[in-house]
């Protein structure tokens, strides 16, 4: 896993030995920052499940101004901890632990929003759909007017999903899916307000 360009360019990120965390491909995160590459100078992002640190960390490469990185494992965090080292980018990003509701709730009562918002979660969680909920729900209170979420999952939580015909990825009251990638088994999507 690497940072893929920017001021960090080829620079190799630590990723833990363990199942629990999932780090996006290189491939995949190529693809992404191709797609999403406006939105991120001098942006403020958050990675509300960063794992390893690594997109919010190639998005501070690439000219973003912030990132939070969250994630509730220790593993994790002290991953996120060393990879930022790695790049020296301590000066513009902060680290919590928290779960993803209370990190949520917490940026709603500090009145920061985010211009470019990653959801990568377990994938077979519900996680992301209640985190796309809540940024719905809570208008003008986490995600700047202009600004977009990606959300990443794979085929199996998607077909299991629609089988149980609940909790549609394309339902949200004030969020729009405006672009569906497919990966092998990695599904990007990428939402924006209505």
């Amino acid at each position: 896993m690497r940072i893929i360009a920017g001021k960090y360019k080829a620079k190799r990120l630590n990723s833990p030995k363990t199942e629990q965390t999932r780090p996006t491909l290189d491939r995949v995160k190529e693809a992404l920052f191709s797609i999403i590459g406006s939105y991120i100078e001098d942006a403020n992002v958050l990675d509300l499940f960063a794992g390893t640190g690594n997109l919010g960390l190639e998005a501070i490469s690439r000219g973003a101004k912030f990132a939070l990185l969250n994630d509730d494992k220790n593993m994790a965090i002290s991953t996120i901890i060393s990879n930022t080292e790695l790049t020296k980018s301590e000066n513009c990003v902060k680290i919590t632990k928290k779960d993803y509701s209370k990190c949520l709730n917490q940026i709603v009562t500090q009145n920061v929003l985010f211009d470019v918002i990653f959801l990568d979660p377990p994938y077979d969680t519900k996680y992301g759909i209640n985190s796309l909920k809540f940024i719905s729900d809570n208008k003008g209170k986490v995600l700047s007017n202009d600004g977009i979420i990606i959300y990443e999952t794979d085929k199996n939580f998607v077909q299991k999903i629609a089988k149980k015909n609940q909790d549609s990825l394309e339902n949200f009251e004030n969020l729009e899916c405006v672009d569906t990638r497919t990966y092998s088994n990695v599904i990007l999507k990428i939402y924006q307000w209505r």
